[in-house]
C-alpha cells in the first residue's frame, strides 16, 4: 500500500511509505487507475502528514473500509485447529441452542478477553468454542416501555454509546442506573477492550472484582436465560451469582439478554470505584 504525498515540497510523483512514514520511489502507475470487478478504484489515496514526534499519518481521514467485506455475505463456520480443538460460528439462535446441546461444555466467546488469558496464562482448555457474535437476538439493543433490553452479546462500547442516547432523550428520573453504568463504563478497561467484550461475557465471567454486576445488582436488572430446547427462565441479578465465578447456569442454558427496568421517582443508583490506578 502507498501514498502519494501532498506536500508541496516533495518532488511529483514521490511516494509516501506508511509503513516507514519515508518517501519512496515505487512506480506510480502499478498503483493508480486500477478497477476491481465491482468497479471500485483502488489506485487513489489521500493526502497524508507523517511526524516523527508525534506519529500521526493523517491529516484529512482514514483509508475506507474495504467495500468487498462490507458487501460480503456472513456464513456459518466451522474450524478445527491444533489439538482437536472446534471452533464454530453460527448465525442463528436456533444453530446456537444446538451446538450448546451436542456440546454442553462449550466455550461461548464474543471478544474472548477473558477465555484467551485463561487459555495463555492459566493453561485452561477449551476443545469446543462457539462465537456468539452473530446471532441476532443476542445482539439486540431496544427502549420498551418499562426498561431497556440488552443482548448478552452487546459489545460495552454499543452499550455506553446507547446509554448516553438513552440519557439524552428519557427522563432524568427514569435512568439513574443507566447514567450510574455509563459513568461506570467510562473507567472500564480500555477503549480497544470495550470494543471486543461483551455484556453478557463479564457477567457470566463472574468476576469478584467486576466493575458492573454490582450496578446490575443494585438496578434491580434481570437476566433472561434460554436452554437447548429454547425454554426462557428469568432470574433475578442478585440471585444469578452463586460464588466464585459460579453463576446460576446449567451446562445447556446461555445467557439471553439483560433487562434492566427504569427507576422509580425519588430512586437514586450511583457507582463508586476504588482501585491502584485510574484505567486499565
Amino acid at each position: 500500500l502507498y501514498i502519494k504525498s501532498s506536500s508541496e515540497n516533495k518532488p511529483s510523483g514521490e511516494f509516501i511509505c506508511p509503513s516507514t512514514g519515508k518517501p519512496c520511489s515505487c512506480g506510480e502507475s502499478k498503483f493508480h487507475n486500477r478497477e476491481s470487478s465491482s468497479g471500485a478504484v483502488f489506485g487513489e489515496r489521500w493526502p497524508v502528514s507523517y511526524s516523527e514526534i508525534d506519529g500521526s499519518f493523517y491529516n484529512e481521514k482514514e483509508l475506507i473500509f474495504p467495500p468487498e467485506l462490507l458487501l460480503r455475505n456472513n456464513v456459518p463456520l466451522k474450524l478445527h485447529g491444533f489439538g482437536g480443538i472446534n471452533w464454530f460460528r453460527p448465525l442463528k439462535l436456533k444453530y446456537l441452542l444446538d451446538l450448546k446441546s451436542n456440546y454442553p461444555e462449550a466455550k461461548l466467546i464474543v471478544g474472548n478477553t477473558e477465555v484467551g488469558i485463561e487459555i495463555n496464562f492459566k493453561n485452561a482448555r477449551y476443545p469446543i468454542l462457539i462465537s456468539v457474535t452473530h446471532v441476532p437476538e443476542l445482539n439486540v439493543l431496544c427502549i420498551k416501555e418499562n426498561g431497556l433490553e440488552i443482548g448478552s452479546s452487546v459489545r460495552l462500547s454499543k452499550l455506553q454509546e446507547f446509554l448516553k442516547k438513552v440519557i439524552a432523550e428519557r427522563d432524568k428520573s427514569e435512568t439513574s442506573s443507566c447514567r450510574a453504568i455509563n459513568d461506570q463504563l467510562k473507567w472500564f478497561a480500555g477503549k480497544q477492550v470495550k470494543n471486543a467484550a461483551s455484556v453478557g461475557g463479564n457477567i457470566c465471567t463472574a468476576s469478584p472484582i467486576s466493575d458492573l454486576n454490582p450496578l446490575w445488582m443494585a438496578a434491580r436488572a434481570v437476566f433472561q436465560i434460554i436452554d437447548s430446547k429454547g425454554k426462557i427462565r428469568t432470574v433475578l441479578a442478585k440471585d444469578f451469582f452463586l460464588g466464585y465465578r459460579k453463576v446460576d447456569l446449567t451446562q445447556g442454558e446461555i445467557l439471553l439478554s439483560i433487562f434492566l427496568p427504569w427507576n422509580k421517582h425519588c430512586e437514586f443508583v450511583k457507582e463508586f470505584k476504588q482501585s491502584h490506578r485510574r484505567e486499565d
